[in-house]
């Protein structure tokens, strides 16, 4: 029998190498022919919503509630670090056909 410190600490050492960090995710949102695609996406806080502009025009992706409005230029591709959870209607000013959902989930 291992005597309790050792214990503790050959416990500590297993724990150590089996657990796993959370890394931040990256989901990607194209825009081509006038649709965000998918329409439908789901993040977590902490993840990075990246929008790829595939059209020759520039699209905005906004919030409608108000959390953040992208620029979009022209066959460019923009960031977005998403810091709070919650579901986010979106569109783009310039087409307002174009909508979009992320549902940002807690890490």
């Amino acid at each position: 029998m291992l005597p309790r410190r050792m214990t503790f600490a050959l416990l500590a050492a297993v724990l150590t190498m089996v657990s796993v960090s959370a890394h931040a995710a990256t989901v990607e949102i194209t825009i081509d022919n006038l649709v965000f695609s998918p329409a439908e996406a789901t993040a977590k806080v902490g993840d990075t919503i990246v929008w790829i502009n595939k059209d020759i025009f520039a699209h905005t992706a906004t919030a409608r509630n108000g959390d953040w409005d992208i620029a979009q230029p022209p066959k460019k591709s923009v960031p977005l670090v998403l810091k709070k959870a919650g579901s986010v209607d979106y569109y783009c000013r310039h087409h307002p056909n174009m909508k979009g959902t992320i549902v940002v989930t807690p890490q």
